[in-house]
């Protein structure tokens, strides 16, 4: 968290694109300390392994069996979301590490996401990495549908000890298992208590109270955007969602790039008081003030969206590779993910003790929205693309 599609990571240099002719200016990234620290049995340090970007480094991997197990994903896995405490990536890196001395990790976060690997894979260029972290169903079906061929294997569950401990209810319905997931988490409104009432419905976003308040991300490039946008077909289905958007069109609603340029630029300089963002906003700043992080479930629902990792088809190690995944669904690695992720637990809870103080501040849904595999498949670009021409430009 945050985790945008276009990036792959928290792109702080974006544009903020109004539907109606607004500029605000560029956002700056404030981040905010966690009281606690994970305490999950890794000290505070330094990434044991190395990170690469495109713009510093080739980013490529070795193809060695002897050389790093190279993992891709977006940047706040690797950067962390805390101040002065060690990011999902340095915890992962130091623990497994320790747990395996022969074996380096080595991260690595393309500007692009996943789109740099399906690039590379359709101009049969060599991929690099050996693994992909941050992975969800709308991915899998982008894959799908740009890329007629195999750019991950399947999983072979019967080398992981601790998949078993997968909650029941996350499943990314894949047809080729070729993902196992790590965290889960809610998209829901976050709002000012001290500027407007609590959202109730998607319907009640278009009322005078909500003009020129709310703020989304854009659907072309960002996570939790697309998730918003999913939860309005949901709603209103094929034939109304344009509708409806264009409504929020006409009520004055704010299109940002990323989750990063809408939260830490309109919502963060209250210019705006509704924003779509994570039903664990409040996990950030506990212990603070949180008058401006409360917590809206739209007719008690939230968009539930899963994220995953999976072994890209050409690596010369995927039985560390399946040695990580493993490892990341251990009890100790689920819980410093989630802590550090700021996101749930991909493991049901009575493998993972993650106290009373986070699920205080990390709220869930009475009821979770989301779409299946089968139910994007053919669908996800025609709604998405549809949505950019009409309401997007």
């Amino acid at each position: 968290m945050p985790h945008d599609v276009g990036t792959g990571a928290k792109a702080v240099n974006g544009s903020i694109t109004p539907l109606k002719t607004t500029q605000c200016n560029n956002p700056v990234m404030h981040r905010r300390s966690f009281v606690r620290a994970a305490g999950m049995g890794a000290a505070a340090m330094g990434l044991a392994g190395c990170l690469t970007r495109e713009n510093g480094g080739d980013g490529n991997g070795t193809g060695d069996e002897d050389g790093p197990l190279e993992i891709a994903t977006y940047t706040s896995f690797v950067e962390g979301n805390f101040e002065d405490v060690t990011s999902p990536a340095e915890w992962l890196t130091e623990a497994f590490e320790d747990k395996y001395p022969d074996a380096e990790i080595k991260w690595t976060a393309p500007e692009n996401g996943i789109n740099r690997y399906i690039r590379d894979a359709q101009q049969g260029n060599e991929i690099g990495p050996d693994i992909y972290l941050g992975l969800n169903v709308d991915d899998l079906v982008r894959i799908d549908e740009t890329f007629d061929g195999q750019l991950f294997d399947p999983i072979d569950r019967d080398e992981l000890e601790n998949v078993d401990r997968v909650r029941d209810d996350i499943d990314f319905g894949d047809p080729d298992d070729r993902v196992v997931p790590y965290d889960t988490g809610y998209i829901s409104l976050v709002y000012d208590e001290s500027a407007v009432e609590a959202p109730e419905t998607l319907a009640g976003l278009l009322e005078s109270e909500y003009e020129g308040e709310f703020v989304v991300q854009n659907a072309q490039r960002s996570d939790p955007g697309r998730a918003f946008l999913l939860w309005t077909i949901d709603e209103y289905g094929e034939d109304g969602y344009l509708e409806y958007w264009e409504d929020l069109q006409a009520n004055d609603t704010l299109i940002g790039d990323s989750w990063t340029d809408t939260y830490y630029g309109p919502y963060d300089n209250e210019e705006r008081s509704v924003i779509v963002s994570y039903s664990t906003d409040q996990v950030f700043y506990a212990g603070g003030d949180l008058t401006r992080h409360q917590v809206a479930f739209l007719d008690g629902k939230g968009y539930e969206n899963h994220e995953g990792m999976a072994v890209f088809a050409d690596s010369g190690k995927a039985d560390l590779a399946h040695e990580f995944i493993d490892f990341a669904l251990t009890s100790e690695a689920q819980a410093a993910i989630a802590e550090k992720n700021v996101q749930f637990p991909a493991v049901a809870d009575e493998h993972v003790d993650l106290g009373e103080d986070f699920y205080e501040h990390a709220l869930e849904p009475d009821e979770s929205v989301t779409f299946t595999y089968d139910e994007l498949e053919g669908n996800l670009s025609d709604w998405v693309d549809e949505w950019g021409r009409t309401i997007a430009q």
